[in-house]
């Protein structure tokens, strides 16, 4: 072989290896919109990256994910914009207050997949046009938490049975799913012959003073209520703590939408197990629209997976026994 000829081919074979690397695909990127919880043992990042890894793409190796946490609707539409300009190849929104972000993601793009894990009515609130078509470019998995006040209630009755009058603490009547959740209650107040006592916390300047919540709590006593329901709304559940808090400063029996409360001191909490839906969401959702799925073909799920978890320490502390088949079906027991 002539020198000429050797130098050639030489280049040849070590130009091949960068020409076949410029012809790979890019590294698909999800955007991960979140907005923060104070619900203690609550990360759906982490769920998420689990399914995300079972389904076969690894962060960092074959996807990337952008992550912006917003708690405002002001920064939820700024991450959005950054997301939607980026671009990204699906749009998954995560967290707290779910419903007003998932609208202000459909706001922002009609091209971009978008994967939600909703508390609500997606059908209701416009998300989709039906469970099974959700139509467009919305789809996700729905946990709709209004449904299960009446069996919070029952649960709470059962080991409580001398409350006749209960308190429901909710966000005021300017939250989405206000009428929803307190119709839902009143209701299965009714079917128990139980007073209820709807405690509002209003949500301007959220997150709540520390004055609303103790105002709410004063009253509760003040009106004869011996037992409390904890409303799913964003904006109470991002006061955890404060709830949490004075419930065992009155020493009332209360029931919780999140096992996360259970396990540092709630008494009692019987809800969706929201952190499976996110693994759901990557495995069932994003994966398939990675690999070349429409939301539009991808029917909106509902969560199937709930959890009663009761904290014994917390009902001896409050002077309550348990009844045998309050603990027979709760799926965590903490002693």
């Amino acid at each position: 072989m002539r020198r000429r000829e050797f130098i050639t081919l030489l280049g040849a074979a070590t130009a091949w290896p960068l020409t076949a690397r410029a012809q790979q695909p890019a590294m698909p990127v999800v955007g991960f919109l979140d907005s923060p919880s104070s619900i203690p043992n609550t990360d759906y990042v982490v769920a998420f990256r689990q399914g995300l890894a079972e389904a076969g793409y690894v962060e960092g190796q074959n996807v990337a994910i952008e992550y912006r946490r917003a708690n405002t609707q002001i920064a939820q539409r700024t991450a959005l914009a950054e997301l939607v300009s980026r671009p990204v190849a699906v749009i998954v929104v995560g967290g707290r207050g779910v419903l007003g972000a998932v609208l202000a993601a459909k706001a922002a793009t009609s091209t971009i997949p978008i994967v939600f894990g909703s508390a609500l009515d997606p059908v209701k609130y416009g998300l989709v046009a039906s469970l099974n078509r959700p139509g467009g470019n919305v789809t996700g998995v729905t946990f709709m938490q209004g449904e299960l006040l009446g069996k919070r209630l029952d649960l709470l009755h059962q080991l409580v049975p001398e409350a006749r009058t209960v308190a429901f603490l909710s966000s005021d009547s300017t939250s989405l799913s206000y009428e929803e959740q307190s119709s839902e209650i009143l209701a299965a107040a009714q079917a128990l012959r139980l007073q209820v006592i709807i405690l509002e916390i209003p949500r301007v300047g959220e997150p709540s003073s520390d004055r609303d919540y103790e105002a709410a709590f004063t009253t509760l006593v003040q009106r004869g209520a011996t037992a409390l329901i904890v409303g799913s709304f964003p904006s109470i559940l991002i006061n955890a703590n404060r709830i949490l808090a004075l419930a065992a400063h009155h020493k009332i029996p209360t029931i919780y939408p999140a096992r996360g409360f259970v396990t540092v001191g709630g008494l009692m909490s019987y809800g969706a197990d929201t952190l499976h839906p996110y693994r759901q969401l990557a495995i069932d959702y994003v994966k398939r629209i990675l690999d070349g799925a429409k939301p539009a073909d991808l029917p909106v799920e509902r969560s199937t997976r709930f959890q009663l978890a009761i904290n014994l320490k917390t009902a001896k502390a409050l002077g309550l026994d348990v009844p045998p088949t309050l603990l027979a079906i709760a799926d965590e027991v903490i002693d």
